[in-house]
């Protein structure tokens, strides 16, 4: 039975119970109605809760209430940290810093900072300093820069630290960020309360649940036992024709007329490919504007998704940066490209629809060789995957490949991207956690490479030994008659391709080395011996000059005319015996050694 705010164990400060209307949640979610009321009898909590579950108003609610409390005892000074929140991205980072900000408009004398990348330490620092943050919104890697600084001094601001939350642990310690946490959990006290909010429990979270919280309550909240994600959630998938992916997946956008929806692609250059291809072949009755954000782009990365989160409709194409944490209203599907590196990664991709009680669908595009996936996400997972007609003709296959291909031929920029993203999805694919069952041997390349438009195949060990009569070839092509739209880039080509057809080398192309030829044994040991015997001669000098050597005086004398001449000589004489002009012997006389 759901609950309401009303019915909480402990009751609520007045400014946060009207923080929680402004959100028009009449009840509580299962893993806010056990979490509250264990953190704020000061207990330590790990939480594992399905993605969509309401995990950031379940740790920012008691999170608030502690603060005020204390602040009976005495008024928080805008230097004093009373809370810091670790998320993986900065994405999720300012999505929470957005959910704060909505409680902090009925809430006095509480301030709080974000703490993320793109943007300089030192403006961190600067900001730090001139606003302070009773509560930290950062990411782990920053957060251990500024604890690191010197001229911060940050440890001695959190010694008034109530609360700390990691959100999305599993996520945390998957991009690899586990030293980053051990750091900051060395500047912390120990006296505190430790929220840990994850939508999977593995042994890196369970070592870190041991390491980070003392005595921690476990709370595991499913939505259903059946099944592993949202339960109004449907799940589907399409069984493509091995070239037909692209046909599958525009021919499913306009028979669904999809308004709003995210597309998972494997890695960043295949975001950044697809991003210029598909705008041109989605029918344009749907008016649907296609995005594009990818780990790479940085600073580009936050306006990205504003303009996303604003729109009526869109289609954003993204790797799983955007798989986690992140709460964008009224998405209806979630698209799959492919696989995803790993199982769990499945769950937190399609949880980016119905959230918060809403109804929501995904779609993921599975090869003919790749059936048996259906079955591995079922048993490791526990999510149902509901089959879905593939309505995609041979005539469409053939007709969009086409039309990608007529684009590269016009613009070479379009098609370097086009053999950029399919390099990288091969690689990709062969680094897949499910190797059992999606083997980059039985991946069949050429059609692949045909499904991106290519107009070649590219070199690579992968295409090896392998059959490629799936690809289609284009009839009397030369790849060089493929110009850049840029005028500048073409016109620096055409004078390259200029100078490699006289010289046959390609100006600014790192040159294969050149392997030298092995030289004898014997030869090989007499130059070691050589080697050997001048260490031991300069060691005998060094240890010569410096048993010579006077006690060094206090003062230091300045340099006369007379030292001068004498390291005159000595440079003279060294050089001598660097030509060979002199013997060994005969150096350590002129220098007085022996």
């Amino acid at each position: 039975m759901p609950r309401a705010w009303s019915d909480l164990e402990v009751p609520l400060h007045e400014e946060i119970r009207n923080g929680i209307s402004a959100f028009s949640f009449p009840t509580m979610t299962p893993v806010q109605a056990y979490t509250i009321p264990l953190m704020l009898k000061n207990k330590d909590v790990a939480a594992e809760a399905v993605t969509g579950s309401g995990k950031t108003l379940a740790f920012l609610l008691p999170l608030l209430e502690i603060l005020k409390r204390k602040e009976a005892e005495s008024v928080w000074q805008k230097h004093q940290i009373g809370a810091i929140v670790i998320s993986p991205t900065r994405e999720l980072a300012i999505q929470t810093k957005d959910v704060l900000d909505v409680l902090l408009k009925h809430i006095s004398k509480l301030t709080r900072l974000v703490i993320v990348g793109g943007k300089s330490v030192d403006e961190d620092v600067r900001s730090f300093k001139e606003n302070g943050g009773n509560i930290l919104i950062c990411t782990p890697g920053r957060l251990e820069d500024l604890f690191t600084r010197r001229d911060l001094n940050l440890s001695n601001h959190c010694k008034t630290l109530e609360v700390l939350i990691l959100d999305e642990a599993d996520r945390l310690l998957d991009l690899g960020f586990q030293k980053s946490i051990d750091t900051i959990l060395s500047y912390l006290p120990r006296q505190r309360r430790t929220g840990l909010f994850s939508a999977t429990q593995t042994k890196e979270v369970q070592d870190l649940i041991r390491a980070g919280l003392r005595n921690p309550v476990l709370v595991s909240v499913s939505a259903k036992a059946t099944q592993n994600t949202p339960e109004l959630l449907n799940n589907y998938y399409i069984l493509s024709k091995n070239d037909g992916k692209l046909a599958s997946l525009v021919t499913f956008i306009e028979a669904k007329n999809i308004q709003k929806a995210m597309l998972f692609l494997p890695t960043c250059a295949c975001v950044d490919y697809w991003s210029n291809v598909l705008p041109h072949l989605i029918p344009k009755k749907l008016e649907l504007p296609v995005l594009a954000i990818h780990g790479k782009m940085k600073g580009k990365r936050n306006s990205i998704v504003e303009e996303y989160r604003n729109a009526n409709k869109g289609l954003l194409l993204c790797t799983d940066v955007m798989a986690r944490g992140i709460d964008i209203p009224e998405i209806d599907w979630v698209l799959q490209w492919d696989p995803p590196a790993s199982a769990r990664a499945f769950v937190h991709r399609v949880g980016r629809t119905a959230r918060q009680g809403q109804p929501g669908s995904s779609l993921i595009l599975l090869l003919e060789n790749e059936e048996t996936y259906v079955n591995f996400i079922q048993t490791n997972q526990r999510v149902n995957l509901v089959s879905c007609e593939d309505t995609a003709t041979d005539e469409k296959v053939i007709e969009l490949r086409e039309r990608v291909r007529n684009m590269a031929k016009r613009d070479r920029a379009l098609m370097e991207k086009g053999v950029q993203a399919f390099v990288s999805h091969v690689r990709a694919y062969s680094k897949h956690e499910c190797s059992l069952i999606l083997r980059v041997k039985e991946l069949p390349l050429g059609a692949v490479a045909a499904t991106y438009g290519l107009l070649q195949l590219p070199k690579m060990p992968e295409l090896k030994n392998r059959d490629l009569t799936d690809f289609a070839e284009v009839p009397d092509f030369d790849i060089n008659s493929v110009a850049y739209k840029d005028k500048i880039r073409e016109k620096i080509r055409l004078e390259k391709l200029e100078e490699y057809k006289t010289t046959g080398i390609w100006r600014g192309k790192k040159q294969k080395f050149v392997k030298k030829a092995t030289e004898a044994w014997s030869i090989q040991k007499q130059k070691k011996e050589e080697k050997k015997s001048k260490r031991i001669k300069r060691k005998r000098r060094k240890e010569a000059i410096e048993a010579k050597n006077e006690p060094v005086k206090k003062k230091k004398r300045g340099i006369t005319q007379e030292d001068l001449d004498e390291l005159k000589r000595d440079i003279a004489t060294l050089k001598k015996l660097k030509k060979k002009k002199i013997s060994d012997e005969d150096y350590e006389k002129e220098i007085g050694i022996s």
